[in-house]
């Protein structure tokens, strides 16, 4: 079993860049597929991007195309979202997910190993 945990959230300005960082604990996520997914208040959880640890495969949702990078680093056991060009739309708590499932996987409900959660606020 593998345990994500999240770090990097915080406030930033619309327009700036944040990157959220998901640590392993308990086993390394080798084999895994890795989701960022986040969730406003008011709002359903919703799916932000996944990549395969091994294949480095990667998905985004349209909303966050051209402006999100999900990347990771296995020499830290680490995987990485990088945002870019963040708006005030963007603001919501941001959870890091692992899938034991072969392919990439937008839905939470693959997804059977979640972190708590960090807070990302996007100011206009």
């Amino acid at each position: 079993q593998v345990q994500p945990v999240e770090s990097g959230g915080g406030l930033v300005q619309a327009g700036g860049s944040l990157r959220l960082s998901c640590a392993a604990s308990g086993r390394t996520f080798s084999g895994y597929c890795l989701g960022w997914f986040r969730q406003a208040p008011g709002k359903e959880r919703e799916f932000v991007a996944a990549i395969r640890w091994i294949s480095l495969s990667t998905y985004y949702a349209d909303s966050v195309k051209g402006r999100f990078t999900i990347s990771r680093d296995s020499a830290k056991n680490t995987v990485y979202l990088q945002m870019n060009s963040l708006k005030p739309e963007d603001t919501a708590v941001y959870y890091c997910a692992a899938s034991l499932g072969a392919t990439l996987a937008s839905e939470s409900g693959s997804y059977a190993y979640w972190g708590q959660g960090t807070q990302v606020t996007v100011s206009s």
